[in-house]
């Protein structure tokens, strides 16, 4: 049968996102799909590995201790949720109704949890609350002790994800109109009212967008719940990390990774859906922001408190990990750690991995955020790919790295196995910053160029790129920032001689003595400057409208 003209075009644009989204679709499949299905038929149906015997302690529904990790799992991620949203909703208010001096800085600094390594952030909390803390030891002295709790998780989830929350409330607020505000007003509502009529269904979504991504990265987390959670507040991830690693018990460890799946792949698809609700904001007159001098007394009070808890959560433990870092270099044992040659080769890897796989990363991410565009004519087919870019967030990092070694035994040591895991861990930034940008960008551009005779490739390389461009290095920048300090598949994948910061950190963190404990202050300090100078490097103009993310 041959296609008459109008049908041969309306194809073309399905061809397109076909061939796109192939590269995508092919690593997905090798490095995603299939270790963590030969992870879960091993687990369920397979013989024991020759030479290990593999515990089986039954269903994780008839465990008692198994149960209490995934409702310890789901109640602290619902917990952070819940206080980020109580603690952000205020600061994003702030942010977006106010104008004072360092605004712009105090926005921008919303970014600096998220670029910090888990591993790192852990440290810095510990640095502040922790038993030998800033704050911690004043508090023990008083019988105060953060210890022996979920406090020190809670608050570095809080450090991580705060930001998050109120950078999406921020951009939300900035989309309320200040017609609809004023005629409000004018009707005799009160500013409270005003604001759950008139606001609050505007900024709702945002919230509930930073809020999906929330819970992923506090169900997920590994490098927190590690360090943070102890025996007994240690994370499902945790779990799923001991199970494999150390009982060598690949039942349990498969059915937790199913039923974690199973609720993160519910959560990613209805973050990807209401990104796509937020794709095309009106166009509307924001509410001007009013001075802070001469303000009311509630609106300094408000402001007061809220700069005081972003300090206090989110400032005041990089700030630690930085004195606590110095301290030990100074005058404790610290300094001798740059002399080892174990530091060396930990920094050389880490930029080497980081450097390759960033590479990879931009280009599946590319791939992927253009598929994604070229599918907008059918909206369940796009929501769906949009939604595959958070496949490797939702599956457990742990899992998938014992999948790999499982799936391709023969590549265990092959270095493109790790830089292609790290790769997978960092594209769905590289995506998300560029379906954002590409979703914004005003369709006529493209096709006048086309319409003048210009080729598809030169139409992305004379117009696409350079109004995404500023999107590709924010995503890149984020991607460097998270591979820098990449902990979990590293942990598991990494040979001796691919010692990085991150597992360097690990391990001397496991030695004891007072002189491990400060080279790993040294050393976590030293890879939070890297990772913030990369950062930076790497993205330069587009820090003033940058967005952590895969965030809101």
């Amino acid at each position: 049968m041959v296609l008459n003209p109008p049908k041969r075009q309306a194809l073309r644009p399905r061809y397109k996102a076909l061939w796109l989204a192939a590269l995508p679709m092919l690593f997905a499949l090798v490095f995603l799909a299939m270790p963590v299905a030969r992870l879960l038929l091993e687990g369920f149906w397979g013989e024991p590995v020759p030479g290990l015997a593999l515990a089986d302690t039954g269903p994780w529904w008839r465990d008692a201790h198994l149960q209490w990790r995934v409702g310890w799992t789901l109640v602290q991620a619902l917990a952070t949720c819940v206080a980020c949203l109580l603690l952000g909703l205020p600061m994003a208010w702030v942010l977006a109704r106010l104008d004072f001096v360092g605004r712009l800085w105090w926005q921008r600094a919303l970014l600096l949890p998220f670029v910090v390594p888990t591993l790192v952030a852990a440290l810095g909390v510990l640095s502040l609350w922790g038993p030998r803390g800033w704050l911690g030891e004043p508090l023990a002295r008083v019988g105060v002790s953060l210890q022996d709790g979920p406090w020190l998780l809670l608050l570095g989830n809080l450090f991580f994800n705060l930001g998050l929350v109120v950078r999406a409330g921020s951009d939300g607020l900035a989309q309320v109109s200040a017609q609809q505000v004023a005629l409000a007003r004018t009707l005799g509502a009160t500013p409270w009212r005003a604001f759950w009529r008139v606001e609050w269904p505007v900024v709702a979504p945002w919230l509930a967008s930073a809020v999906c991504l929330v819970f992923l990265y506090c169900f997920t987390g590994f490098g927190l719940a590690l360090v943070l959670g102890g025996q007994h507040f240690a994370t499902v991830e945790v779990e799923i990390y001991t199970l494999i690693a150390h009982e060598l018990a690949l039942g349990p460890a498969a059915a937790l990774a199913v039923a974690m799946l199973a609720l993160t792949g519910g959560v990613a698809w209805a973050y990807a859906w209401v990104e796509r609700r937020l794709a095309h904001p009106a166009r509307i007159t924001p509410v001007a922001r009013r001075p802070l001098r001469g303000a009311d007394k509630w609106i300094w009070t408000l402001w007061g408190l809220a700069l005081g808890t972003w300090v206090l959560l989110c400032g005041a433990p990089l700030l630690a990990l930085l004195g606590q870092g110095l301290h030990a270099a100074v005058w404790g044992q610290g300094a001798a750690v740059w002399a080892d040659p174990e530091t060396g080769l930990a920094l050389r890897n880490t930029l080497q991995f980081t450097g390759m796989a960033l590479v990879l990363a931009t280009a599946l991410g590319l791939l992927h955020a253009l598929a994604g565009h070229a599918l907008r004519p059918w909206p369940r087919w796009g929501l769906a790919w949009r939604a595959s870019a958070y496949a490797p967030l939702v599956v457990s990092p742990v899992a998938l790295a014992f999948g790999l070694l499982l799936m391709y035994p023969q590549w265990l040591a092959s270095l493109p196995l790790l830089v292609a895991a790290y790769a997978l861990l960092a594209y769905p930034f590289v995506a998300k910053a560029l379906t954002a940008a590409l979703d914004a960008m005003p369709e006529h551009y493209a096709q006048a160029a086309a319409t003048l005779g210009a080729r598809p490739l030169r139409v992305f390389w004379r117009v696409t790129l350079p109004m995404v461009a500023l999107a590709l290095r924010r995503g890149m920048a984020f991607a460097a920032a998270t591979m820098l300090g990449e902990f979990a598949v590293s942990l598991l994948l990494s040979r001796p001689e691919w010692l990085t910061l991150s597992t360097l950190i690990y391990q001397r963190l496991g030695r004891p003595g007072a002189g491990n404990l400060d080279a790993a202050l040294v050393l976590s300090a030293s890879l939070m400057v890297l990772a913030l100078l990369v950062f930076v490097l790497i993205e330069g103009r587009a820090a003033a409208s940058s967005s952590p993310t895969p965030a809101a």
